[in-house]
C-alpha cells in the first residue's frame, strides 16, 4: 500500500501533468459535451437524409476541409513553438512579429483555397458524390474556408495564452446550435440544404470565436500595438520556412491518407457506402473525446520541456499521459466492440447495420494512433518536423497504390484495414524515433 501511495503522490506533485490535465480537463468538459450534441446531430441527420444523401453530405464537408488543409501550414504549431521560445527569451516583440507573419500568411493561404475550391466544386460533385446537381452544397459549405481565415494562428495564441475554457465555451456553443438546428430540421421534414447550412453555421463560429479571443490575448500578452512589430524581429526565414512547409506537407499527407477517406469511398464506390464509413468514423470520434485536448494541451508542455532541457520530467510526462490515454482507449473501445452493433441498428436504423464491421477495423489502427497520440507532438518539440512527414509519405503512399488494388475488389473493409494499418505503422516508427532523440539528448544534456 506504501508504494501505492507513493507513486499517487508522486504522480499529484507532477507540475508538468497537472498543467496538462487541468487544462485537458476545460477542453475535455467542451468536447465531451460537443461530442454528444455531434453524436445527437449525426443520428438526426443520417434518419433525415437517408443513408446515400447521408454520404453526399459527409463528402461534401469533407472536400471543403480538404481543400482548405490543402493550403494549410498549421500556423498553430509553428506559433506555440516560437512564442513559447522567444518568451524564455523575453523577447515579446520577436513573439508578436511570428505572430503576425503567420497571421498574414494563413490569410492570404485560405484566401487562395477558397478560389480553389470555387473552380474544383463541379469537377468534385460528378466525382465524388457521382451527381453534378450537387455542386451548390459543395459551394455553400465552401464559405467555412474565409470564416476560418486566420483560426489556426489564433489557436496556437490561444494554447500559450492557456485560454482552454473561453475555447470549451467555443465548442459547446457552437455544437449546441448545430445540433438544434439539425434536430428541428428532422422534425420539420427540412432539406439538404437546410443541413449543410447548420454544419456551416457551427464551422464559421469555430473559426471566428478563436480569432476574436486571440486579438484580445494578444493585446494583453504584448500590448495594444503588438501588430507593429517589425518583420526584421523574425528568426531566419529559411528557418521559418522551412518548419512552415514541412508542417504543411505533413498536414497534406494526413488530409490525403487519413482524413479523406470518404473521398477515397466515393472515389472507389458509391455514395452508399460513404454513408456506412461517415457512421464508422463517427463512432470512432468517441475514442478521441480527451484524446484531442491531449493532443492541443501536452504540445506547449512538450515544447517548454524540451526548451529548458528537463528531459527527465519530459520523458515522466510521456509515461504518464500515455498510461492515461491506454486507459480510456482501452474502455471504450471495449465497449464499442461488445455493443457497437446493437447501437449503430438501434439509434441509426437497421440500414446501417454494414457500418459495424468497418468500425471494428478502424479500431486497431485509431487505437494505436490513440494511446500514441504525442508521437509527432515530441518530434516537432525537438526541432525535427521532416521526420514525421517522411515516414507518413511512405507509409501513405503504400496505402493508397494497395487502395487501388484491394478496395474495388474488397470494399469497405479493406479500406478500414488499409486506414489502420497505416496508422499502427506510422505512429509506431515515429514514437520510436521521438523516444530515442530524447533519451539521446539526456545522456548528452
Amino acid at each position: 500500500m506504501s508504494r501505492i501511495a507513493e507513486h499517487w503522490r508522486s504522480w499529484r506533485q507532477d507540475r508538468l501533468l497537472g498543467a496538462v490535465i487541468r487544462n485537458t480537463g476545460y477542453l475535455f468538459s467542451g468536447s465531451s459535451i460537443s461530442v454528444a450534441l455531434n453524436m445527437v446531430q449525426s443520428v438526426f441527420a443520417a434518419r433525415l437524409l437517408g443513408v446515400d444523401n447521408f454520404g453526399v453530405l459527409g463528402v461534401v464537408t469533407v472536400f471543403a476541409s480538404t481543400v482548405n488543409r490543402l493550403f494549410s501550414f498549421r500556423m498553430g504549431e509553428l506559433v506555440v513553438k516560437y512564442m513559447d521560445h522567444f518568451g524564455a527569451e523575453k523577447r515579446p516583440d520577436r513573439a508578436a512579429a511570428v505572430v503576425k507573419a503567420a497571421a498574414l500568411t494563413e490569410g492570404i493561404t485560405s484566401l487562395l483555397a477558397f478560389v480553389v475550391l470555387v473552380l474544383l466544386a463541379p469537377l468534385a460533385a460528378q466525382i465524388f458524390a457521382k451527381d453534378p446537381a450537387t455542386t451548390p452544397w459543395f459551394l455553400i459549405y465552401g464559405l467555412i474556408i474565409p470564416g476560418n481565415l486566420c483560426t489556426e494562428t489564433s489557436t496556437g495564441v490561444l494554447q500559450v495564452h492557456r485560454r482552454y475554457r473561453s475555447q470549451a465555451a467555443i465548442n459547446i456553443g457552437q455544437a449546441v446550435l448545430t445540433a438544434v438546428a439539425i434536430v428541428a430540421a428532422y422534425f420539420l421534414h427540412g432539406t439538404m440544404l437546410v443541413v449543410v447550412l447548420a454544419y456551416l453555421v457551427g464551422k464559421l463560429i469555430l473559426g471566428i470565436g478563436p480569432m476574436v479571443l486571440a486579438w484580445q490575448s494578444l493585446g494583453e500578452l504584448y500590448g495594444p500595438g503588438w501588430w507593429r512589430a517589425s518583420f526584421s524581429l523574425l528568426p531566419p526565414r529559411r528557418e521559418l520556412v522551412s518548419f512552415a512547409v514541412s508542417t504543411n506537407l505533413s498536414a497534406t499527407l494526413n488530409m490525403v491518407v487519413r482524413d479523406s477517406e470518404q473521398l477515397w469511398v466515393g472515389f472507389f464506390l458509391s455514395t452508399t457506402e460513404v454513408g456506412y464509413y461517415k457512421l464508422a468514423l463517427a463512432a470512432i470520434n468517441l475514442i478521441m473525446v480527451p484524446i484531442t485536448p491531449f493532443i492541443n494541451t501536452t504540445y506547449p508542455e512538450l515544447s517548454r520541456a524540451v526548451s529548458e532541457k528537463a528531459w527527465p520530467q519530459l520523458r515522466r510526462l510521456l509515461r504518464r499521459v500515455t498510461l492515461i490515454s491506454a486507459g480510456f482507449t482501452g474502455a471504450v473501445s471495449l465497449g464499442l466492440l461488445v455493443l457497437g452493433y446493437w447501437l449503430i441498428v438501434t439509434i441509426y436504423g437497421a440500414e446501417f447495420a454494414p457500418a459495424y464491421p468497418v468500425l471494428l477495423v478502424l479500431l486497431a489502427g485509431y487505437g494505436v494512433a490513440n494511446v500514441l497520440f504525442w508521437n509527432r507532438s515530441l518530434l516537432l518539440a525537438l526541432h525535427q518536423p521532416v521526420f514525421p512527414f517522411q515516414v507518413m509519405l511512405w507509409t501513405g503512399l503504400a496505402k493508397i497504390l494497395l487502395a487501388f488494388v484491394l478496395v474495388p475488389r474488397f470494399g469497405l473493409v479493406a479500406e478500414a484495414a488499409l486506414l489502420s494499418a497505416y496508422l499502427a505503422f506510422s505512429v509506431a516508427i515515429i514514437t520510436y524515433r521521438g523516444l530515442s532523440l530524447t533519451f539521446k539528448q539526456q545522456l548528452s544534456g
